[in-house]
């Protein structure tokens, strides 16, 4: 890990709770290098400063945050979480969709913000890693299925960490020289024993 400060962005139309999350964000050491009170804020600034991370209310003018957050993660610019003040299902499916990585329901306390925020930046790690790896949208969709599954039979059979069994994949498929999807469908089959010696 970088000893650099996480770069975050924050957008949020009431300015009571954008400075909250201000303040809870700079008291566990993370930098917020922009503020908007829109959407459309949002995404120019995020073009513009490229943040670690950015956080994204998912009712807000001009643009609203499931907007935002759909060009923002189509764009790989960064990872993004979206609050809510409203826990349903659908919305929060529709985040997952836009491409959110993580998402907070309102009201939330630092207990629940620094968890979202490393989940959020290692599943952005992943599908950034992975995305390398392939040229078409449908290959991506199809790689990231394979080591969904891989990782999950990790899990299950070596006791690993959801982060331990991604960078056992990565780390063999180098090894190997070859492609992590080509890995994670070796370890899904039936007959496959996961290495013995799979540390993570």
């Amino acid at each position: 890990m970088s000893s650099e400060p996480t770069r975050v962005l924050i957008a949020e139309d009431e300015a009571l709770i954008r400075l909250d999350l201000k303040e809870m964000l700079e008291e566990e050491g993370y930098v917020v290098v922009a503020e908007a009170g829109d959407g459309q804020t949002a995404v120019d600034r995020a073009r513009e400063l490229t943040p670690d991370l950015v956080i994204l209310d998912i009712q807000m003018p001009v643009l609203d945050g499931l907007a935002a957050a759909e060009q923002i993660a189509s764009a790989r610019i960064a990872p993004v979480i979206v609050l809510t003040a409203f826990s349903q299902r659908e919305l929060v499916e529709r985040a997952r969709d836009a491409g959110a990585m993580a998402y907070l329901v309102k009201p939330f306390s630092k207990n629940d913000l620094v968890p979202a925020i490393e989940v959020a930046r290692a599943r952005f790690t992943e599908i950034a890693a992975l995305d390398g790896e392939v040229r078409t949208l449908e290959e991506r969709l199809e790689t990231r299925k394979v080591v969904e599954q891989a990782k999950g039979r990790l899990m299950a059979d070596q006791g690993m960490t959801e982060a331990e069994a991604f960078r056992w994949i990565q780390r063999n498929a180098m090894n190997e020289r070859t492609s992590m999807k080509v890995l994670a469908e070796r370890i899904l089959r039936p007959e496959a024993t996961p290495p013995g010696g799979a540390t993570p």
